[in-house]
């Protein structure tokens, strides 16, 4: 079956302009074509476009997900020429300038612009995933929220007190942004808003170990808002673990340097790697599987094809990539938008990307981040205030940012989290099938009555 792309009056749409991806990149893209009047196609295989910079906020229980998802069907339903299409694009044909999607759809296109974001990279250990799950979905922050309370609700039950430490361990792999959110999330999780959840542990007890292979947190920060990051951390109860490389992951257990560290979850922030569609186009990428690209954001060897945000190599004025932050995506695409609409519409030339840096951040915990832009860098209360406005103001929607900034007032004031849900089905503890819970031995023909569970004591 072949897509084609028409306008809403039917009439076919010169040139035909096809973006893969509803990220950043790929929604600014679509709405500067569309302000022109000039038609696209976006398409994604979710139907929604997700907030990534929020996303662990999901994953621990600060958040829902419809408070960082909004439709891009909705988004972008103001554009008459604009059309998205709901599907997996699994194959590019650039001879014939045909892109193939999952259940054999082909769309042509005369323009392409891919913009399909990144996944988790395990650096060659592709059997980490099904126990180590990194977080770029909100599939991911769902089963990482579930993961992580049933942990806890498995310790609320054993009696066994070295199991119960085990299910109290969390180790994070990875001390950039994302680690050192996730573990400053985690703890202020645990140590305030569950401790008050369970009679029979203590979840401010929990152990949350953060392994950085590095000799600092936050590499790409000034040294002094990494060490900043690192007290703050500290403070908090997390065990620092830096100049570590993990060795193996397995489902109860990992090991640093040598050492075997039991756990009952172990999550994945060590790196990322572009989608693995941009590689059909056979040209060279980057270790990490980034397609190189000229100063207009054009594929090297391939006229009208483009790439953004994270597939793409882009080189800043001193020769070193550009990070895969969402502002370097949303500025791309702004730019590419409206480049191509100069073009269709004026026959100008493409201009080349510069981008602008706005700054980069990391929150720590609770009124604590880093902030670095240039020669100014803030840290604790100023900078956290300048990160909650600048993600209040990205979040796509009216209703989200006023949502998301009463939750976190809430939140700020009582140290309530009310996302506390287990989305995956239930288990007992010590069943196979629990992510948080060790193999138990088979029952033996009559089992003993149930143990009384033990009673808290301080």
């Amino acid at each position: 079956m072949q897509f084609a792309t028409e306008s809403s009056h039917g009439r076919s749409l010169t040139p035909r302009i096809v973006v893969v991806g509803g990220g950043f990149a790929g929604l600014e893209v679509a709405k500067a074509l569309g302000k022109a009047e000039i038609g696209v196609t976006i398409i994604d295989r979710h139907n929604h476009h997700l907030f990534q910079p929020l996303l662990y906020q999901v994953a621990t229980a600060a958040l829902s997900a419809p408070d960082i998802a909004e439709p891009i069907r909705k988004i972008l339903g103001r554009y008459p020429s604009v059309q998205v299409l709901f599907g997996d694009v699994t194959e590019i044909v650039t001879e014939a300038r045909i892109l193939v999607l999952a259940d054999g759809t082909t769309v042509p296109y005369d323009i392409l612009v891919l913009a399909t974001g990144s996944q988790p990279f395990y650096f060659g250990q592709e059997s980490w995933a099904r126990v180590c799950p990194g977080l770029k979905t909100i599939e991911d922050a769902r089963t990482i929220r579930s993961r992580l309370l049933l942990s806890f609700e498995h310790a609320e039950r054993t009696t066994d007190p070295v199991e119960q430490s085990r299910l109290m361990t969390i180790a994070i792999i990875g001390g950039g942004p994302t680690g050192v959110e996730l573990a400053g999330s985690i703890a202020e999780l645990s140590r305030h808003t569950l401790a008050r959840d369970f009679r029979n542990i203590r979840p401010e007890k929990t152990r949350i170990i953060l392994v950085e292979a590095g000799e600092r947190l936050l590499a790409g920060f000034a040294p002094e808002l990494s060490r900043y990051a690192r007290l703050r951390l500290e403070s908090l109860g997390v065990e620092v673990a830096l100049g570590n490389r993990v060795e193996a992951i397995e489902a109860h257990q990992i090991t640093v340097g040598g050492q075997v560290i039991p756990v009952a979850l172990t999550l994945w922030a060590a790196g990322v790697a572009a989608s693995p569609l941009v590689a059909q186009l056979g040209v060279g990428l980057d270790r990490g599987g980034r397609v190189r690209v000229e100063s207009d954001l054009q594929v090297v060897g391939h006229p009208d094809v483009f790439a953004l945000g994270d597939v793409a190599l882009v080189l800043d004025g001193n020769g070193q990539p550009l990070p895969g932050l969402a502002q370097v995506a949303k500025q791309q695409g702004e730019h590419l938008g409206k480049a191509l609409a100069r073009r269709i519409d004026a026959g100008d030339t493409l201009p080349a990307f510069v981008f602008s840096n706005r700054g980069n951040t990391a929150i720590v915990g609770r009124h604590a981040a880093v902030f670095e832009s240039g020669r100014l860098k803030l840290k604790g209360w100023f900078a956290w205030s300048a990160w909650a406005l600048i993600h209040v103001y990205l979040l796509v929607g009216f209703q989200h940012r006023v949502q998301v900034s009463i939750q976190w007032l809430w939140r700020y004031l009582t140290y309530e989290r009310g996302a506390r849900l287990i989305a995956e089905e239930r288990v007992e503890p010590g069943s196979t099938s629990s992510p948080g819970a060790a193999p138990r031995e088979p029952l033996p023909p009559k089992a003993d009555p149930a143990p009384t569970l033990p009673a808290r004591t301080d």
